[in-house]
């Protein structure tokens, strides 16, 4: 890598270690606050799923810090152990934003639809962007267009990181939506609730800016390459 790639690189790493680290200590301090309903993570999502109508998706408890997430294969909400059992402000604001992409799906959401279409091709490409952009930077002078195939790969992974960002503030908005009408969270709950969820949502814009800054510098160092021919 060039130093610019490797200052960048450097930048959002730290951006994304404390923005991490803030939520981890919002999901931590939430956890801590009991939710007045009584429900644990996974009676949140069960009741969430069959007020929107949905009887086909199961939720499922699995190993792993923060690891929830949503399988639109499988049609699972997948749970941490501390959100599935959890009784707390946390735990149903995750189980709630989980069960958001559920409805997402249900409902055809556009972007969540176009997301799955890239996953394929992120999978793939992403085993192999890295050393192929390595040896285009190494190589640009002499076989510039290694480089360019690197570039459209690592563009793509970037568009998956952009698509991204509508699919998991649209979850959380659905979520918030639900939770409050719902009356699961009480009015010093909600907030709190809003703030989990925010930080969340920014590891997602974090990592989508990074991922942009990253492909504008390698369309740099491509372009430079040229000129110098």
């Amino acid at each position: 890598m060039t130093p610019s790639i490797w200052l960048v690189s450097i930048l959002f790493l730290v951006i994304s270690l404390l923005v991490s680290g803030v939520l981890k200590g919002k999901f931590a301090k939430y956890s801590r606050v009991p939710l007045s309903a009584g429900l644990t993570g996974r009676e949140v999502a069960m009741k969430m799923l069959r007020d929107n109508g949905i009887y086909d998706v199961k939720v499922v408890s699995t190993n792993g810090f923060l690891s929830d997430h949503y399988d639109p294969a499988t049609k699972t909400v997948n749970l941490s152990d501390d959100v599935y059992n959890g009784v707390s402000v946390a735990s149903a604001a995750v189980a709630a934003h989980e069960c958001g992409h559920a409805v997402q799906h249900a409902n055809a959401y556009q972007w969540l639809m176009l997301r799955s279409k890239l996953v394929p091709v992120v999978m793939f490409s992403s085993g192999i962007v890295q050393w192929i952009l390595l040896g285009g930077v190494l190589m640009v002078n002499a076989f510039p267009a290694l480089l360019l195939i690197g570039i459209i790969l690592f563009g793509l992974t970037t568009l998956f990181s952009v698509i991204t960002l509508p699919v998991e503030l649209d979850a959380s908005r659905r979520a918030l939506a639900w939770l409050n009408r719902s009356n699961i969270t009480s009015s010093r709950e909600y907030p709190q609730a809003k703030d989990a969820l925010k930080w969340a949502a920014l590891t997602y814009v974090v990592a989508a800016l990074a991922s942009i800054a990253t492909l504008v510098q390698y369309i740099l160092i491509f372009l430079g390459g040229r000129n110098r021919d």
